[in-house]
Parts: structure tokens; sequence; C-alpha cells
């Protein structure tokens, strides 16, 4: 047979699309040539595949032999096309029969001798290849553990081109891999050791932290050093319920993209990502060379962004992140692709009110000049602090609460079951209007289907009017004056939930003042 075919997958970020790889050998002068947009590393293909046949036993013909992969105008980038290739170009030679090809795909990277190694983002495609139909996959058994989590399709786990042969019934050397398989630890929820119960003297602080949590809610700390920022941003992830399982597979299948090896099974943990703050635009938003790579903004979908000493981030990296707050998604355009990542992330900051620190102690603890402090905070642009829903100052924790006796603090897993709860409840409310969350909902929503009694809201509208906050600020105090009602059971927010929501409001003001 000197025409044979089989299929293997590309990825266009987290969308997988099925490629026809086609083997023809003719009688001219030997070659090898591989056509259909393939980049480079692709474009190796050739001698990895000659080895790994030679070595496993079948030299391929001193002939020509011409691969294509169609669609021709999708770009093809990668070596977990090494499987397919040498499948087609075996079963042109004759090895087998075509048909065990034609509800298959395969992937993988080959080595010399014969071995297949992990390749990224094989838990993207084998959702791809399930959605498209296709009945079996064939994948590196180092890459097993991921691949099994998408159902509909039965996936076999293979570690050497002659395993695939023999599984045709062709007769092969004796296998020898080379592939050393790592099984690394799946991090779960009980293996975490953080708890916010390590917090000690800021019950308001974290209490803050329990409302961004239930509501979605994006959230700034203004504070000294030392106050306990960034041990309430660094738990608050463990505050928000476990994935259901398409958040969950979404999330692995970004994470094998990027390669990271970071679960043996499914992990259902809400994730959170913390960036130093030298981090380029490109590792938190996303980007790179050839097809772009999901960035820390899309890791941390359905969890948090933390980004500790957030002035000292580039201003451009924070500004970019505007448009994934209001979309929760990334859409990163290239010459050579256009994709579309998820971002559905809760952005929490850290900074201090001043370069040295000191600026909300006493008066003459800061040396820092007024145009030194508003050059400080001016990098967190105002449109970045208008989609912050609750804004934080953060108070110095005196000796006599670290050293005294003081109340019990609740743990992860006790506030994790009041935010669940509130959860549900907007959930229930919600449900009409397609949504799940409070920080969700349209302002349009808010003051009509979902219209607070107007006496309740009366120091809110007080507020508006003498310009204490804008239309859109008024539309989050809504937003967080309902979250306040779903955790503590009421059907509708009072008016001490919404003068708790004003309180989460605080910190515009300040920075406002702060600018000059």
């Amino acid at each position: 047979m000197a025409l044979a075919s089989a299929y293997a997958m590309a990825l266009l970020g987290l969308k997988g699309i099925p490629i026809l790889v086609e083997a023809d050998i003719s009688s001219s002068l030997p070659a090898f040539n591989l056509v259909g947009l393939p980049d480079a590393s692709l474009s190796e293909a050739s001698s990895r595949v000659r080895s790994a046949c030679s070595n496993t036993g079948f030299s391929l013909p001193a002939r020509r032999i011409t691969v294509n992969l169609s669609p021709a105008a999708v770009p093809k980038h990668g070596s977990a096309f090494d499987l397919s290739i040498a499948v087609a170009v075996l079963c042109a030679a004759g090895q087998f029969s075509i048909q065990h090809t034609r509800s298959s795909v395969f992937i993988g990277e080959l080595a010399l001798d014969g071995s297949i190694r992990r390749v990224s983002g094989v838990l993207a495609m084998v959702l791809a290849a399930a959605r498209a139909g296709f009945e079996v996959v064939y994948v590196p058994t180092a890459n097993l553990a991921e691949a099994s989590c998408v159902e509909g399709i039965r996936v076999i786990a293979v570690s050497h081109l002659g395993e695939v042969l023999n599984g045709f019934g062709v007769s092969t050397k004796a296998l020898r891999s080379t592939e050393i398989v790592n099984a690394p630890a799946m991090v779960t929820r009980e293996s975490q050791t953080l708890c916010m119960s390590e917090v000690r003297g800021q019950a308001e602080a974290v209490d803050a932290a329990v409302v961004a949590a239930a509501g979605g809610h994006h959230m700034i700390m203004v504070g000294t050093p030392g106050s306990g920022k960034t041990m309430i941003a660094q738990r608050m992830h463990t505050l928000l319920p476990a994935l259901n399982q398409d958040d969950a597979i979404e999330l692995a299948a970004m994470r094998s993209l990027v390669n990271r090896q970071s679960f043996d099974t499914l992990d259902y943990a809400a994730p959170i990502e913390a960036p130093h703050h030298s981090a380029s635009m490109v590792s938190v938003i996303g980007g790179g060379s050839g097809v772009p790579k999901p960035g820390l903004a899309s890791l941390a979908s359905h969890g948090v962004l933390f980004l500790d000493e957030a002035p000292e981030f580039s201003a451009v990296t924070i500004d970019a992140l505007r448009q994934p707050l209001e979309s929760g998604d990334i859409t990163l355009s290239r010459a050579t692709a256009s994709v579309q990542y998820p971002a559905k992330f809760q952005l929490v900051l850290a900074a201090n009110p001043c370069p040295c620190g000191k600026g909300q102690l006493k008066a003459d603890a800061c040396q820092c000049a007024e145009r030194i402090k508003a050059r400080y905070l001016a990098k967190i642009s105002g449109p970045i602090l208008d989609r912050l829903d609750i804004q934080l100052s953060v108070r110095p924790v005196s000796a006599t609460v670290l050293t005294g006796d003081s109340a019990v603090v609740e743990t992860s897993l006790q506030l994790r079951s009041k935010v669940a709860e509130a959860r549900r409840r907007a959930a229930a409310r919600l449900r009409q209007f397609g949504l799940s969350l409070n920080a969700q909902v349209a302002g349009s929503v808010l003051r009509k289907d979902l219209r607070i009694n107007a006496g309740s809201t009366k120091t809110l509208d007080e507020a508006l009017q003498r310009g204490r906050i804008s239309m859109r600020g008024y539309d989050k105090c809504l937003r967080l004056a309902w979250t306040n009602a779903d955790l503590a059971g009421r059907n509708e927010p009072n008016s001490s939930d919404v003068a708790k929501a004003l309180w989460l409001r605080g910190v515009a003001s300040q920075l406002a003042l702060s600018r000059g």
C-alpha cells in the first residue's frame, strides 16, 4: 500500500483541531518530505520517525516519502505528531491495514529508540478528540493520568512504538523504553497547610475576605508592612468552594498546555497564582512565540490572582488586566494565530500606603514626599481601582493582640462552608438571569429586578448625591450588600448590609486623597 493516513490533533489555545496525516510512498529518489505548515520542531519529525522505526525493527523503504498534514492552512506546532506520522508511514509501507487508523488519534513524541515521550497539552487534545467523535486515543504512558480525566473515549497508554504495532498484530523487536515516568504528588485540599485561623488581630480584614470569596468580588488591601495583608491574600483560595468537574478539567487542560506536571488525578481545589512583581506582562496575561500559551491570569481561573506589592508591578501589566476583569477571558492575537483562554479569576491586590510603608502610622513616621506618594500609588490606575469592589484599609496589629488571649478564629474549612452556603443562596436567586455570583450582576438588574427597599439604601443614596461614590461605585455597593445579606441568611439586604458595603469600599477616597 503506497498511500495511508492516521489522525493527530493540533491545538490553537484550548481548541483542538483533528489533523489528517497522509503518507505517500512513491518510486522517486529517497527523501522524507513533511508539508502542511509545520513549525521547526515538527519539521524535524522525519529524522525521529526514521530512527524510531529502524530501531523498532522496520527500516523505511529507500523511496520518496511525502507526509501531508491536512488541513494545510492550520499551523502545526510541537512534537506530538511524531506517533501519528510513524503509524501513517508504516501503514503506507504495508505493515498493517488502513482500517486500524480511521477511528483513532495518535499522540506522542518519538525518541530515537522508539520510546514514546510525554508531550504538553494532551488533556486538551483528548477532549477535542472525544468531541470530534473519535473512539480511541493513543497517548504516552506519562500522560495517562490527565488523558483518563476525559469520559466518552477509550484511552490507550503506550511507552514504545512497538507497543502500538503489537496492538495491530505486527511482530516487532523486544521493546526497550528509555522514558522515565515519574508520577508527581497531587496537591489536594486536605494537604494544604494554609488556614485563615493563623491570621491574628485582623478580624475585619478576614471578614472582608469572606465577603469577597462569597460574592466573587475583587479586592485591594492597603496597609503598613507586617499588618497581615499577604497572609490573608495567600489564604483567600482556601475559602473558595471546590471546583466542579468542567472547571477542574478546564484548569487541568491549561496546566497541561504549559507543561505543569501538578496532578496525577484532577485537582478540584481552587487555584492561586502569586507572581513576583518583576513578572512580565506576557507571563501574567499569556503569549510567547508560536501559538500563544496561557499566562498566570488564565491559570488562576476559578481561583485567585494575587499581586503582592501591587504598585511595584509594571503599570502596563496591571492595566492589561482591565479587559479580563470585565469579560472573564483573554484573547491573544498574533500573526500566526488568535486564541482565547478563560480568565475567571478573583483579583486580590496588596499595597503599602507609600514607598517606605509607614504612611498609616503617626505623622512623623513617614518621610516620603507627597509627590513620591502620588507617583507610587498612581501605578494602580483609576480604571483598575474602580473595578475592585472591596477597597480595604488594613491597620497594624497591636502587641497586646499577639501576646494576649484572643477570641478563637474560625478555620478556613468553617469559613468555606459559610461561603458555599452564601453562593448557593445567590445562585438560586440569580438563576433566572443565567448568573451565579453577585459580582456578575448588571447594574440594570440591581436597580430593577433586584431593587432594594428605599429605606435600606438611604445612606447609599446620600453618598451618591454628595459625590462620595460614582454610579459604578453605587452598583458595586449594591452587589456587596447582597453578598452581606447572603452570608447573614437574609432574603434581602437591610440598612446594616448597605452600611457594611460602603465601609468595604472605603479605601477609594483615601487613595484619591493620597494622590493629592
